[in-house]
């Protein structure tokens, strides 16, 4: 359950305006009622509180008018216009946060958004899973090992991975250093994209290690000389474009852990209405959308735009119920439904959401995510995923759409620029006896860059028949 946080007014009052008090006492009010799944139970709440007043003093992570840019790049993206790539970790670390983890991060997303471009013939939206993913939801509270039970990891925003009693204890803190880990990951990404790593004329350079001679490499290269000869002609016949220089990236996350999302939910000098400075964009997870719970109740008080994840056992009212407490304006690019259904299952489950909102006038976003559905446990004991069940998901996805007559909006992947051994399969296969290899994740499996770069390359085909 949430808890209402004592604000401390006199203290607050020094760092925070008057209508940041306002805003968060109603949302504590507000939210302090309503039951709120997956949350950490805090053994000091007097250290929370703390916590949280600090967390309120601090500067905004992202702008309200990026959120608003990005809401009208997504409306771009409901009406057939545009496509989004969203990926990154599915948990980030603390220990993450260096400049090479950023940078092959960056790289990841950069090809596969020149891969889609390039094929489609339309703009990419990219959203990282980055800056802010540090809170996972968990299907069991605890986690058992031999005879030893202790708290379920939850995040480094929670607790520690190591498997002790001390590290497994959720600490307070951790909410400080996960804003202060978010911007300095939002500082070299922004570094690295403003100071000309994702100018287009360095499509070579994305593709370096271990990519380079994988069969998704070897394609991508074949495509980066295409385009380095379209670049030489615009440049021949005096076309340049600032465009080409720079890329506009944006942060995600899951809004998990409600004390961190209203401590940075602040009042726009703009405007006078509530964004979550956290990030640009956030969702709400399949385990948290109760319609009578504090996440979604939350999440329909803030400006950002919002993604909502929808799973086989979703009902098309019950969509529809997501909807009219979301987004009751219908207005564009506010919200998006991210599909987690299954390879077996999406076929059957995404075609009546889909001809309800379509029925009821409903304009949304519609993004495949095609890892959660697909999550096994090998016989070593590793969670994993088949690359051939994540791709037939995609698959699954754009026919459908195509049967509807609607857009497919977009991809949402759990992926490292790193080259782990996580999920099995693909192009330069994986096995399930090497999956001990190089297995860094501390949650879910993630697919590798060349894994990624693969996908992409369905992905823009598909694109290119939807269009």
């Amino acid at each position: 359950m949430f808890r209402p946080r004592d604000r401390r007014g006199h203290t607050l009052s020094r760092v925070t305006s008057h209508a940041d008090s306002e805003l968060f006492a109603d949302l504590t009010a507000a939210l302090g009622s309503l039951p709120a799944a997956q949350q950490p139970d805090w053994p000091n709440p007097v250290a929370v509180d703390e916590a949280v007043a600090e967390l309120r003093s601090m500067p905004p992570l992202v702008f309200a008018g990026e959120c608003d840019q990005l809401r009208e790049h997504l409306a771009a993206v409901s009406r057939g216009e545009a496509f989004l790539l969203q990926g990154g970790d599915c948990a980030e670390t603390f220990d993450g946060v260096t400049a090479d983890n950023v940078r092959n991060k960056l790289k990841t997303l950069l090809q596969m958004a020149v891969v889609l471009t390039y094929a489609a013939g339309m703009p990419v939206v990219k959203v990282g899973r980055l800056a802010g993913q540090y809170a996972k939801p968990r299907s069991k509270p605890t986690e058992t090992r031999g005879d030893v039970t202790l708290p379920a990891f939850r995040g480094d925003i929670v607790n520690g991975f190591e498997f002790t009693e001390a590290a497994r204890v959720p600490d307070p803190r951790r909410l400080v250093r996960a804003y202060h880990a978010s911007a300095a990951t939002l500082n070299l990404t922004r570094a690295f994209v403003g100071g000309g790593f994702a100018d287009l004329h360095q499509v070579h350079a994305w593709n370096t290690d271990f990519v380079r001679t994988s069969p998704a490499g070897q394609r991508y290269e074949r495509l980066a000389g295409r385009l380095d000869q379209a670049l030489r002609f615009m440049r021949a016949i005096d076309i340049e474009s600032e465009n080409l220089r720079t890329v506009e990236l944006y942060s995600s996350h899951e809004a998990l852990l409600l004390e961190y999302e209203t401590a940075l939910t602040r009042v726009d000098a703009r405007t006078g209405a509530p964004y979550d400075v956290s990030g640009h964009f956030v969702w709400i997870g399949e385990r948290t959308r109760q319609l009578d719970g504090a996440h979604l109740e939350f999440a329909s008080r803030i400006r950002n735009p919002i993604g909502v994840k929808v799973g086989p056992t979703t009902s098309p009212d019950d969509l529809m119920a997501l909807a009219d407490k979301l987004d009751p304006e219908r207005e564009p690019g506010r919200l998006t439904f991210v599909t987690r259904m299954g390879a077996g299952k999406i076929r059957d489950a995404l075609p009546p959401l889909i001809q309800k909102a379509t029925a009821s006038g409903l304009v949304a976003s519609w993004v495949c995510d095609p890892m959660h559905g697909n999550t096994y446990e090998a016989p070593s004991g590793h969670k994993t995923r088949k690359f051939d069940e994540v791709m037939d998901e995609v698959r699954g996805f754009f026919e459908v759409h195509a049967a509807q007559g609607t857009h497919p909006g977009g991809l949402h992947i759990e992926l490292t620029g790193d080259d782990v051994t996580e999920c099995v399969g693909g192009g330069d296969p994986i096995a399930e006896d090497g999956l001990s290899s190089r297995y860094e994740t501390v949650c879910d499996p993630r697919l590798n860059r060349t894994q990624s770069l693969e996908l992409a390359f369905l992905v823009a085909e598909l694109l290119e028949t939807a269009n």
